[in-house]
């Protein structure tokens, strides 16, 4: 029983199916063993075996005949099967005895050639690969696991999902190998016997595997008689089309049968082809055979054996294909595009499943060679190795090749269409009637039971032409393929022909001397493989003519159809071709009694039937017989037969059937559309691919939108309102706030406001806007369909819009010519209709950018408050826009009518994108620049298969950008997520040539696109750029600008039309002159933008001659518009597409890339920018600003850094310096101290400089941002170590001058105490002498009469006091000696500097020089009034410091302090600037005087302190406690080794440890300060600067902002300092620091206890040397206590040390204990190192203001070339007056600089100055315009608030604010400084 055999043989069937297991699903589901439903089921399983396991369950479930059944289908499968699994029944009908198989395999018909090895596309024969075969013989399958494994793995390694077959050659174990002869004849009986099983097993009725036709004779041919009954098509025909008896109405004949050739002609004798109808029937054995089938059998099994059969062969070549996945997921047009790793590779198919993505990467490409499926073999395959050459009978054979190796290319399209959604079958069908190839019209039915017309996948197809009709006039006609009227031609095939028909019609539609293959056919390169569902295509191919009588082959278009195989088997095309034509070719060799009937059939027909004989088969008395019966039914003449004769070649067959079309063109009546064939299809019940749902539904919405339009300009003006004046007013409104060139007499903020009212208006005017009808259902359709009908809606917009338009143009057009042909032309008219010309364009784009619009207008309305935010109705528009974007729709960038950016919109469709995406969104941005028209789109079309519009009257206007995905394993190596293409409009384009403007605008559109793009491609349409000089000066401007900010884009230059191969050695002198002439732009560019600096074009762009220019021959091989594209254009394409992506894996580097909000930004910041027509491009962006403000971040860490470094050297130098001895301070020493501090310095700047440079290396994201600054921050570290080596030399060289000073004391005061010791020891004796014991008072009053008798003997010497007012007094005097009787009149009334003291400086009318102000104006006056009284105060600030740091180093006074003094003063009088102030002497003399007097107190109070310090007696005085202390313990004998510990601990490192924790404080509290939470706020200028603003605008204190303004130095020394005390008072930090410092000291000074206690056996006065030794750059301990502690002091050194490491805990208490009680701000004051300078430095910077709003200076560094702030302030804050109403200025000089207006000032001798040539004057500011009217809303709400008090305050009149500034509100200032400052 065969259910027994299923379950008996389980074990081996799974091991031996497991391997086959999809073609064994497929055949028991074509045999229907099991159901559809079961079949889907078993698909989804993945694991082979368990697919097989689970279909043994299920047929065994089904019963006995089942199960029989399957073994018959397992026998004709795998006939190899063990015996014990084969059939129960041997004389079962499906078997047959292998003899008869072997010799129907043998039959054949005559002289035709047998090679069924062929016959089954994509399995390799066994012999081939003989390795590879499975020996399996007669040896049972033991193990059958181990059989799985092997098959897997011979599988894998012939990389194809087939199944490979067993070779019955292997031969059993022992048995010696047959010769290759008989091994090749087995395989090729096995395989045939394999094909007749699976004949047999669809019983041979199936109407889809086998080829049912007669033969000459009328015999029936076939292995098994039917009867075809076609009633089950229920097709709708005419009555005389009916399919008669004997044609097959189905379009497939399974994949088992007999495939057609490659062409679709058989039964030639050289041109058969393996596997071929012809060669098939000779295999079987037809004697017997009948062709009538059986009654019984009806049409619905017939037709489901049919269907499977289908569903079998098109399941059989996706498989091979592997594109069974995308059998149901169809493949979609992003997916094609979608980058990957293949992008770069050169792309040559090696494996059947390479096909698919081989044919449509090169079709997307536009590359001739798509259809080509040839497979590339490996070399090897083809060489004979020596091992073998002894097997050979001969050193020459004959190698037998095969095509079964490849597929048709007809049988991959049709896959490949089949597996497609219907949006990338239009991409490839427009692609491939770009390259002339023949279109699929009829897709034959494969899984679907009718054919399908595709009318969609042609929609987008447009054509143009130039009928004879039209050809004086030079007009043209220009109409999509689908609309167009036209006769069509149809050609068919009936029975075997050995004449190619594919190849005849490509002989006659091909232009003279310019051949080209319409069609596939036989003699292509895989033409001549066997087709498997290909069979029943009809293919379509048109002729257009260009317009020239000589050379056109018809005077009108034609089309042409072709039908695939033979009209019998595919009776419903043939119908449709009938119906549709008017007149059909029949080609044909024979006709025979059927065939007769079959053409019978077509009585009555309308259509003229042409036949073309092959008289080569010598049957020609036979066929005139037959044709001569057919003639009167078919109302033939003579005419309508062709025959080819035996010594006619093709070209000459070709020749008269062009003879023939042309005669039958002249006379043709019956013309058609292919729009008009899918009514006749549908009435034949053919399938139309526009019938889906989806698409009528989309085509019916745009139905209701387009029904309106009728005049394309009128319904613009109508319809879409918002982007017609409206909007081109707001372009210019908006540009004018930028330029404004109309200001005259207006100031600058009155003529802004008046032009944001303006603003404002037009786009209320615009919200009070309705939407029409059409943008209502645009947007409910874009905004609710899902997304393939929302695809299909826009792609049928863009179909209907496009056509709608090209209709107004051809009219429009045409009048055009009409007016110029007329004489008395009327100028006015002929501009009217331009315009019109020019408007009459009309896209899906033109509805995104009224959506844009009317978004925009409701956002200005929710900002200008006049619509709440919960009233917008448009808020969701950008997510749809960004959805679109998302599935490759182009969005408008730049609107090329009104030349401008809805940036609003923009943002925040990109915003919607970045949050679609999920962040991932770093792109590379491509653009193209050229002139108009050179082939740009189509370049970006044809190197990333991308849509921008190329049709005419559609040139590009404006920017569109289109998003092209990269794939997520490949994102990592290029460095992106996505590529941004940008494709713009064409430079100097003519319909603007006429504008005043057009130059503006090319540069304006140039410098955007540059500015955004990271790769620009500049396309010339020529070799010789001459002609391009204006382009060129466009783009080097461009880059120019872009250098300036940082951007360096890569570019390459693409020569169009240019095809020698030697172009680019031919070039190479032009490239040279082309770098010469750039070179030489960008020297006049550079000169014109201000660029001092010599340039040439490589410093501006990455741009290498060789590598970078490109020369790509012309689009079209011949004249249009019967040219195919150029092959070389592809392929020139493609290799620069390839190494464009080579280029960014190579050379991008990640913080290059932009993401989608960096691009947004530089979008905005660009366009703000460019709108303001001078091109101020040193602009900083908020990118900009971030990378600049991250930088100043890092150098300001490592100034720091540098800075304590030096502080705490110069800290330790003095502290070496003070211990050291005068005998010690020679030369030697003092050099090598000083050059240990240069070696400091000099490493100290190498670091900051190797920071700097490894930061601009470190990839930090926006660096190439700031790369113009790098030499600003390399020139501000050298200048930071020359200030920081000034300091510190200066340190040293005082701290040496102050020891030097002590040393002399210090050698008088040892010599007193060496007596005052001896003294005592002899006082100590003498009462020790005594009898009896004195008491301690007694003992005290002897020491006490000691000391008083030993000083008064000592020769005490003090300093003596110098008289330091008199000092100063005098040298002043000595400075003014040479200034004149007057001077010396003043300072004779000088009694004494003290009377300066207290006094403030005032100005006096005297300080000036009267008779020179006199000459100027009131304004003059007051300027100088001011300027002096802040210079002196400046000066009198600077000198204080000075003095304070002098009094701070507790020296002595030294007279050249005041030398000093009155240098810097000297100095700054001779600045130019204070000379221009015209003081007078009185002023020097006054300002003199106070400054000294103020610093002669603090010099003479220092001077009395320095020698009270150091007065001899008062240092015994303070000693004394301590030597009475030792003489009491001495003479009371008590341990006084402790006492001696303590007094050490309190009299030496106690004072020392409180100075060192002094000297650390300062530097420890800026480090604390600066890594506090309020780190951000001090770690650069603008954040700090923001900081401040925020504080003063929340406590809104008048005051305070006037010191700001005014006093920003000193307003930012309170600031600071404040800051500090309040942090520090807040908290226990200040505490913190000072343990922590204490802590570190003291655990230096216990391992110096240490170190020096366990040294070699040692008094305590050398464990004391020792111990300071080790810490004489930490600390200075006092000698004079270290003498006495010494004294007498009998401790060990052991005892001595321990005891001190006892009391360091105590002294540490009470230090911590005595800071505790003093206050921060006297804990701050006495420190030496003053944080709140330190602090200053780094926030204050170069100090400079802007000189007409004082706004401070926010550049990183001290030594920058350029000072800039980010924002900038009404000039009347600045005291800026108008000069005839003494009103405050309120303009702005941010807006001042893009101006008409003027100023005068000092700087300007008061002479009227343009304000945009402020850099004449000004030359080291930068001042940018706001990018945007709300960036200064903070001071403008400051001065409206304060407006008043300001004039109050500047004794002004208060400013006549405009009225928009009085609307400003406090939230709105914060967001402006958070916008300027990028603190949002």
């Amino acid at each position: 029983m065969a259910f027994e055999a299923i379950h008996r043989g389980r074990a081996t069937l799974l091991a031996h199916l497991s391997v086959e297991s999809e073609l064994l699903l497929d055949e028991v589901a074509a045999l229907g063993i099991i159901t559809e439903e079961e079949y889907e089921a078993l698909e989804t399983c993945a694991e082979p075996r368990e697919k097989v396991r689970r279909l043994l369950v299920k047929v065994q479930r089904k019963g006995e005949d089942s199960c029989q059944q399957f073994l018959d289908c397992l026998q004709s499968l795998f006939p190899d099967l063990p015996p014990d699994l084969w059939p129960p029944q041997p004389g079962s009908s499906h078997h047959r005895d292998k003899s008869q198989d072997l010799a129907g395999a043998s039959s054949s018909e005559e002289g035709q050639p047998q090679h069924p090895e062929g016959a089954l596309p994509g399995v390799r024969n066994d012999l081939e690969k003989p390795e590879d075969a499975l020996p399996m013989g007669d040896t049972p399958l033991e193990d059958p696991e181990n059989v799985l494994t092997s098959k897997r793995r011979d599988l894998e390694e012939a990389g194809s999902d087939l199944p490979l077959e067993r070779n019955e050659s292997d031969h059993p174990k022992g048995a010696s190998p047959r010769n290759g002869h008989a091994l090749k004849t087995e395989v090729l009986v096995r395989k045939h016997r394999q094909e007749k099983s699976e004949e047999k097993s669809q019983e041979a009725a199936s109407e889809g595997m086998l080829s049912i036709e007669k033969n000459d004779i009328g015999k029936p041919v076939g292995p098994f008689p039917m009867k075809v009954d076609t009633e089950d098509q229920k097709v709708t025909m005419k009555p005389h089309l009916e399919a008669p008896e004997g044609a097959v109405s189905s379009g497939m004949r399974g994949d088992a049968g007999p495939w057609e050739t490659g062409d679709d002609e058989a039964g030639g004798q050289a041109a058969m082809s393996p596997g071929s109808d012809v060669s098939r029937r000779a295999e079987t054995s037809g004697d017997d055979a009948s062709m009538e089938g059986t009654e019984s059998e009806t049409s619905e099994a017939s037709s489901a054996k049919l269907n499977a059969g289908r569903r079998r062969a098109l399941k059989r070549v996706l498989s091979m294909l592997r594109l069974k996945k995308l059998k149901k997921q169809k493949l979609q047009l992003n997916d094609i595009l979608e980058i990957t790793a293949e992008s770069l590779k050169d792309w040559t198919p090696h494996r059947l499943e390479d096909l698919p993505w081989h044919f449509l990467r090169n079709i997307m490409a536009l590359n001739g060679t798509a259809r080509n499926t040839s497979l590339a073999r490996d070399p090897s395959e083809d060489d004979t190795s020596e091992d073998e050459e002894g097997d050979m009978e001969g050193i020459f054979s004959l190698l037998d090749s095969t095509t079964g190796d490849s597929l048709h290319p007809l049988d991959v399209l049709c896959a490949v269409l089949h597996c497609s959604d219907s949006f990338l079958q239009q991409e490839i069908l427009s692609k491939m009637a770009m390259c002339q190839f023949a279109l699929p019209l009829l897709l034959p039915p494969l899984d679907t039971p009718k054919c399908t017309l595709l009318l969609w996948a042609m929609r987008g197809i447009v054509k143009k032409w130039r009928p004879h009709s039209l050809a004086k006039s030079r007009g043209f006609r220009e109409e999509s393929l689908v609309l167009a009227q036209m006769p069509v031609i149809s050609f068919v095939r009936l029975g075997p022909c050995s004449l190619s028909k594919s190849k005849l019609l490509n002989e006659v539609l091909s232009p003279t001397q310019q051949h080209h293959d319409f069609f596939v056919h036989r003699d292509m390169e895989s033409g001549n493989i066997p087709r498997v569902i290909a069979d029943g295509l009809v293919e379509i191919s048109w002729y257009f003519p260009q317009g020239r009588e000589n050379s056109d082959l018809f005077p009108e278009p034609v089309a042409v159809m072709n039908l695939r195989g033979d009209i019998k088997s595919h009776w419903p095309q043939f119908s449709f071709l009938t119906e549709v034509s008017s007149t059909v070719f029949m080609l044909m060799e024979s006709i025979d009694e059927s065939q007769y009937e079959l053409l019978s059939s077509l009585h009555g027909s309308a259509t003229k039937y042409y036949f073309v004989l092959n008289n080569e088969g010598g049957k020609a008395k036979q066929m005139l017989g037959f044709l001569n019966k057919l003639a009167p039914a078919l109302k033939m003449t003579k005419a309508q037969l062709l025959v080819k004769e035996k010594g006619t070649n093709s070209a000459e067959l070709g020749k008269k059937l062009g003879g023939t079309l042309s005669r039958i063109m002249d006379s043709f009546q019956k013309i058609t559309s292919i729009q008009s064939l899918a009514l006749t299809a549908r009435e034949l019940g053919i399938q139309v691919d526009e019938d889906g749902y989806e698409c009528r539904r989309a085509m019916e919405s745009v139905d209701e939108i387009t029904v309106e339009i009728r005049d394309v300009a009128e319904y613009k003006r109508e319809m879409l309102k918002l982007q017609g004046e409206l909007w081109k007013n707001l372009a210019k409104v908006e540009k004018e706030l930028c330029r404004m060139k109309g200001q005259r007499d207006v100031p600058p903020e009155d003529y802004r406001a008046r032009l944001r009212g303006e603003q404002v208006k037009l786009r209320e005017q615009q919200n009070q806007c309705d939407l029409t009808g059409g943008m209502v259902k645009f947007i409910n359709v874009i905004g609710q369909l899902p997304p393939v009908e929302k695809h299909h809606f826009l792609r049928w917009l863009k179909f209907r819009l496009d056509g709608i338009a090209r209709g107004n143009l051809s009219g429009l057009r045409a009048k055009y010519k009409e007016k110029c042909r007329t004489s008395g032309i009327d100028a006015r008219e002929l501009a009217e209709l331009d315009e019109l010309i020019s408007a009459s364009s009309l896209g899906v784009e033109h509805f995104m950018r009224e959506l844009g619009q009317f978004y925009e207008a409701e956002c200005t309305m929710v900002k200008e408050g006049n619509m709440q935010p919960a009233q917008r109705q448009f808020i969701h528009l950008p997510g749809i826009a960004a959805d679109l974007m998302l599935e490759g729709f182009p969005m408008e960038l730049i609107d090329g009518d009104a030349s401008n950016i809805p940036l609003q919109w923009v943002t925040d469709v990109l915003n919607q994108l970045q949050a679609k995406v999920g962040g991932k969104s770093r792109m590379l941005v491509l653009t193209v620049l050229g002139v108009q028209s050179t082939g740009k789109s189509t370049l970006l079309n044809t190197m990333f298969g991308l849509q921008f519009a190329v049709s005419s009257g559609r040139c590009t206007r404006g920017a569109f950008m289109s998003l092209i995905k990269v794939a997520e394993s490949f994102r990592q190596e290029l460095g992106c997520d996505f590529i941004l293409v940008i494709d713009t409009e064409g430079l100097k384009a003519p319909e603007l040539a006429k504008l005043e403007d057009s130059f503006e605008h090319d540069n304006e559109l140039a410098t955007l696109v540059i500015g955004l793009s990271d790769i620009t491609i500049v396309n010339m349409a020529m070799e010789n750029a001459t002609e391009m000089k204006d382009i060129l000066q466009i783009v080097v401007h461009a880059f120019l600008r872009m250098g300036e900010i940082g951007i360096k884009p890569n570019c390459q230059f693409v020569h169009q039309n240019v095809s020698d191969v030697s172009a680019h050695d031919q070039n190479m002198r032009d490239r040279k002159h082309l770098l010469e002439q750039l070179n030489e732009m960008t020297k006049a560019a550079a000169r014109m933008e201000n660029q001092c600096r010599e340039m040439k074009f490589s410093d501006i762009m990455d741009y290498d001659p060789e590598k970078h220019n490109w020369y790509i021959p012309g689009l079209w091989h011949g004249v249009p518009p019967m040219a195919p594209v150029n092959m070389g254009y592809s392929e020139s394409v493609y290799e620069l597409k390839k190494y464009l992506f080579e280029y960014l894996r190579c050379h991008s580097h990640p913080g290059h890339l932009k993401d989608i909000p960096q691009f947004i930004q530089w979008v905005a910041s660009l366009w703000n920018a460019v709108k303001h027509e001078n091109f101020i491009f040193s602009f900083r962006n908020s990118l900009v600003a971030e990378a600049y403000n991250h930088l100043s971040v890092h150098y300001a860490k490592w100034e720091w850094g540098f800075r304590k470094e030096v502080h705490l050297w110069v800290s330790k130098a003095e502290t070496a310096i003070q211990n050291q001895s005068l005998d010690n301070h020679s030369p030697d020493t003092l050099e090598k101290l000083r050059l240990e501090g240069y070696q400091l310095l000099y490493e100290g700047e190498q670091r900051t400089l190797e920071s700097l440079q490894g930061y601009f290396e470190s990839g930090t994201e926006g660096l190439h941002l700031i790369e113009k600054y790098r030499e600003d921050f390399l020139q501000s570290a050298k200048f930071l170590r020359l200030e920081l080596e000034r300091y510190s030399m200066q340190k040293y060289e005082e701290a040496i001058h102050i020891q030097r000073g002590r040393s002399r004391i210090d050698l008088l005061q040892a010599s007193y105490m060496k007596t005052i010791e001896g003294k005592v020891d002899k006082l100590l004796r003498a009462c020790q002498e005594r009898e009896g014991e004195l008491t301690p008072k007694e003992l005290e009053e002897e020491f006490k009469r000691m000391w008083r008798t030993t000083l008064s003997e000592l020769p005490l010497e003090g300093l003596r006091p110098c008289h330091v007012l008199e000092d100063m007094y005098f040298q002043l005097q000595r400075d003014l000696q040479n200034k004149g009787s007057m001077v010396n009149q003043m300072l004779h009334k000088v009694q004494t500097l003290l009377t300066y003291q207290g006094q403030l400086f005032q100005m006096k009318k005297e300080h000036l020089d009267l008779s020179f102000i006199k000459a100027m104006c009131e304004v003059f006056t007051h300027d100088c009034w001011h300027r002096a009284e802040d210079f002196s105060k400046a000066l009198m600030d600077e000198c204080r410091d000075y003095v304070r740091q002098k009094v701070q180093a507790q020296g002595d006074y030294d007279e050249n302090y005041c030398s000093e003094l009155l240098w810097i003063i000297n100095s700054r009088l001779q600045e130019e600037d204070i000379r221009k102030l015209k003081t007078t002497l009185s002023f020097e003399v006054d300002l003199k005087l106070h400054i000294l007097g103020e610093a002669a107190g603090a010099f003479q109070k220092m001077h009395e302190d320095f020698i009270k310090k150091n007065d001899p007696q008062h240092r015994l005085e303070k000693l004394r406690p301590q030597y009475f202390s030792t003489f009491r313990d001495l003479y009371y004998e008590k341990d006084a080794c402790r006492k001696k510990a303590i007094d050490f601990c309190n009299q030496c490192l106690r004072p020392a440890l409180e100075e060192y924790v002094r000297k650390r404080l300062g530097i420890e509290i800026v480090d604390d300060f600066l890594s506090s939470g309020q780190s951000l706020e001090y770690s650069s200028r603008s954040f700090f600067q923001f900081t401040v603003q925020k504080k003063l605008l929340e406590e809104m204190n008048f005051d305070n902002y006037v010191k700001y303004i005014s006093d920003y130095e000193g307003f930012v020394k309170t600031w600071i300092w404040i800051q500090l005390v309040n942090r520090y008072q807040m908290s226990d930090a200040l505490g913190e620091l000072q343990r922590d410092i204490l802590d570190g000291i003291i655990k230096k000074v216990q391992e110096a206890l240490q170190s020096s206690e366990h040294r070699a056996p040692q008094t305590i006065s050398q464990f004391l040397d020792r111990f300071c030794q080790v810490l004489d750059k930490e600390l200075v301990l006092s000698k004079d206590s270290l003498d006495v502690i010494l004294f007498k002091n009998t401790a060990t050194v052991g005892q001595f040390s321990g005891d001190i490491q006892m009391f360091l805990p105590q002294v540490e208490e009470s230090l911590l204990s005595m800071w505790e009680g003093v206050r921060v701000d006297g804990t701050l004051s006495r420190l030496h190192f003053k944080p709140q300078d330190e602090i200053f430095k780094r926030v204050f910077g170069c100090g400079k203001q802007c000189p007409f709003c004082k706004v401070p200076c926010e550049a990183g560094g001290n030594d920058h070339k350029e000072h800039f702030a980010s924002v900038h302030r009404p000039k009347g804050l600045g005291r800026y007056r108008f000069e005839t109403t003494s009103c405050l200025v309120y303009s702005l000089c941010s807006s001042d600089v893009v101006s008409t207006t003027s100023f005068k000032n000092w700087d300007t001798n008061y002479e009227w100055h343009p304000y945009q040539a402020y850099r004449e004057v000004y030359p080291d500011w930068r001042i940018q315009p706001d990018p945007s009217i709300a960036a200064s809303d903070y001071w403008k709400f400051i001065f409206a608030t304060f407006n008043r008090r300001f004039a109050k305050e500047y004794s002004a009149n208060p400013a006549d604010l405009p009225k928009e500034w009085l609307k400003i509100t406090k939230g709105q200032a914060m967001d402006s400084i958070q916008e300027a400052f990028n603190m949002q």
